[in-house]
């Protein structure tokens, strides 16, 4: 990783991102360590007009720590925030958003609420706890529990009096300006990572994530934010990797915030569910996201594109090019609809429901120069019904895979200069309509093209162009 942040160029208006500027002051923390002491010392730096606190070589335990506008927190290599594990450690509960819905709940373990000019850097590492109830999953979806019509300030989630909880994020700024997280490794975090939630102005880079086998354990999760760079990351993920959101289903709709102006560059993930993801929670949009030259190793899905019925919104302008995977799944993968496991009988494709706001969209996405090999199809695609993926660009895939193409509810696809070397080359499009295969090499010799399988009311053969 360089020193200094490079250019941006993506294909939409893009600012320049830079470090935040912080004071000419520095304070180190006195040695030996002394649990609590962080967050007093962030207090007083931020009074006095910030600058950067010093956390040196040792074991700091500590409960959850707000960050103020004004302050690096820089931790030496060899430094260790060791985070409790008891839910009385991130009380009182703080406004957040947990799975895309609104709450008053445990926050992160590292929160910060409209601060500006805030960061956490250095060499050090965050650890989670190794047993408490803040990593305890438990049973039940936001969506299931959360009543979207209750005043935010009754939702509250705080494990007291039996009332429900949620785990909390790891590093978790909501409603923040000029945000940095650089250099620093997380480990067994209780939940999702990185959350920049509602944040303007963000960069995340060098940062090295292991929580495999954490149950939602994912990477860096962008929900609902805008202008955000994140580079030479590296995330071993018990979920997805590298993540891009905007709210769920109604609460998602109300709150009506998206993500946008997102880049994704110079990442590795190994392990995890999806190595770059859109989704699922999409109700206030997804647009321009530029992700290029990642290496995604051993994940399940390389691009993968998600959302529900329910959820609303959708993805728009997204580029994905100059990936190497290796997956155990599909390398290439819409998935619209979900499981009726999940979601119900709104995981059923059919019959078609009516278009409403909680119909959600993916059009306009071109995923191109993708070279490796993938244990399910090279594409695939689950579109809905009534709201097919629209306008997919694929160009210039070197891909060894189990299966081809697999397009179901899926219009104006267009394949080309690729080469698909599958063991069963078999196409198949269900209500999949003008699919358009220009220059693919399927591996078969001479003029011979795959059998094409194609089923529904609405299904199209696909066009070939040599």
């Amino acid at each position: 990783m360089p020193a200094e942040i490079e250019p941006i160029a993506a294909p939409f208006p893009m600012p320049t991102l830079v470090r935040p500027k912080f004071a000419d002051r520095e304070v180190r923390l006195p040695l030996p360590p002394k649990p609590g002491a962080i967050q007093p010392a962030i207090d007083r730096l931020a009074e006095s007009g910030g600058g950067r606190l010093v956390v040196p070589t040792g074991d700091w335990p500590t409960g959850r720590i707000t960050l103020r506008s004004g302050v690096d927190l820089h931790l030496e290599e060899g430094a260790v925030l060791r985070f409790a594990g008891e839910i009385a450690d991130y009380l009182p509960p703080v406004f957040t958003r947990c799975e895309g819905l609104e709450m008053m709940g445990l926050g992160g373990l590292v929160y910060a609420h409209k601060q500006e000019r805030i960061a956490i850097t250095g060499r050090g590492v965050l650890l989670g706890p190794d047993s408490g109830p803040v990593r305890e999953a438990r049973k039940g979806l936001s969506d299931e529990i959360v009543d979207p019509e209750s005043p935010i300030a009754s939702r509250v989630f705080d494990g007291k009096e039996d009332r429900h909880y949620f785990r909390p994020y790891f590093i978790c700024p909501v409603d923040c300006q000029d945000v940095l997280i650089e250099g620093v490794t997380l480990r067994n975090g209780p939940m999702w990572n990185v959350v920049p939630i509602y944040c303007n102005r963000v960069v995340v880079r060098g940062v090295t994530i292991d929580s495999l086998g954490v149950v939602n354990g994912d990477g860096v999760n962008v929900d609902s934010s805008r202008n955000v760079l994140i580079e030479y990351c590296s995330t071993n993920t018990g979920d997805d990797c590298y993540a891009v959101k905007s709210g769920r289903n109604e609460d998602g709709l109300r709150v009506d915030k998206p993500s946008e102006n997102v880049v994704i560059r110079r990442c590795y993930a190994q392990g995890g569910y999806g190595g770059f993801t859109t989704g699922s929670e999409t109700a206030g949009g997804v647009r321009n996201v530029y992700v290029h030259d990642c290496v995604f190793d051993g994940v399940s899905f390389g691009a993968y594109f998600k959302t529900r019925r329910p959820r609303g919104g959708g993805g728009d302008h997204l580029v994905v090019e100059r990936l190497r995977l290796r997956t155990l799944s599909h390398a290439i993968f819409f998935d619209m609809i979900g499981s009726p496991l999940y979601v119900g009988e709104l995981g059923e494709r059919l019959p078609r429901r009516p278009v409403g706001p909680a119909t959600p969209h993916y059009r306009g996405i071109t995923v191109r120069d993708v070279v490796g090999q993938a244990g399910g199809d090279a594409v695939k695609v689950k579109g809905i019904p009534e709201s097919p993926a629209t306008r997919l660009v694929l160009e210039r895939l070197n891909l060894q895979s189990k299966g081809s193409l697999n397009l179901a509810d899926a219009v104006d696809v267009v394949v080309r200069d690729s080469k698909i070397i599958a063991e069963d080359p078999t196409i198949r499009l269900l209500d999949a309509q003008g699919v358009v295969l220009e220059r693919v090499d399927f591996g078969l010799g001479g003029d011979q093209r795959p059998a094409v399988e194609a089923s529904g009311e609405n299904a199209q053969p696909p066009r070939f162009i040599d």
